[in-house]
């Protein structure tokens, strides 16, 4: 799967809508890199909440999709389809936990 400029964005309790641009070849894998990015410039593990929503915006075709933070770790938690998807997946769960 190629690699295509992803916006993610979420808004946080107070309504303030914060965006991070990454390069991924997944929804998940783009929303992980935006939560990484996020935590990496102050923002704490209390601002993702299981219900926290997540925006992922792919830059080439204006297509957007929104995932829960809950969703988000359960598909890290589970197994791996391939075993390249399972490495990903590792390196992703290294970079939130």
């Amino acid at each position: 799967m190629p690699y295509r400029s992803c916006v993610v964005s979420f808004t946080d309790a107070e309504g303030i809508e914060h965006s991070v641009r990454v390069s991924a070849a997944s929804l998940y894998e783009a929303a992980v890199l935006a939560m990484a990015e996020f935590r990496k410039h102050g923002f704490a593990d209390a601002t993702f909440g299981p219900a926290t929503k997540l925006t992922v915006k792919i830059q080439e075709r204006e297509m957007s999709h929104t995932v829960s933070v809950s969703r988000l770790k359960s598909w890290l938690d589970g197994v791996g389809k391939s075993p390249g998807e399972h490495a990903l997946k590792s390196r992703l769960k290294g970079m939130v936990i």
